[in-house]
């Protein structure tokens, strides 16, 4: 379920807060680039049984920086393949963890 939240500071343009995305403003509806980087998270959210994707977001987070989170590194590499979650592999992610 998508929704849309005209709230957001900075710079995010979208969330996911497993079962929703959420994006800052309805013209990001369009942008299929995003919604597929967020359907990857809502995928790798399913595989971990959503509480322990969020612990070692954060846990990445704190020592490798937002761009370090290997979650965000497979969504990054794979949103422009609008085909990527028919092909994905069960836990793709961890090839990107290190």
């Amino acid at each position: 379920m998508i929704l849309i939240l005209d709230i957001f500071i900075g710079t995010f343009r979208g969330i996911t807060l497993f079962p929703f995305i959420i994006l800052k403003s309805k013209d990001l509806l369009q942008d299929k680039k995003l919604i597929n980087h967020e359907k990857i998270h809502l995928r790798q959210q399913i595989e971990l049984l959503i509480i322990p994707f969020y612990i070692i977001y954060l846990i990445e987070y704190i020592l490798k920086g937002y761009r370090g989170i290997s979650f965000e590194r497979e969504a990054y590499d794979n949103d422009q393949d609008l085909d990527y979650l028919k092909k994905r592999k069960l836990f793709a992610w961890t090839k990107y963890f290190k």
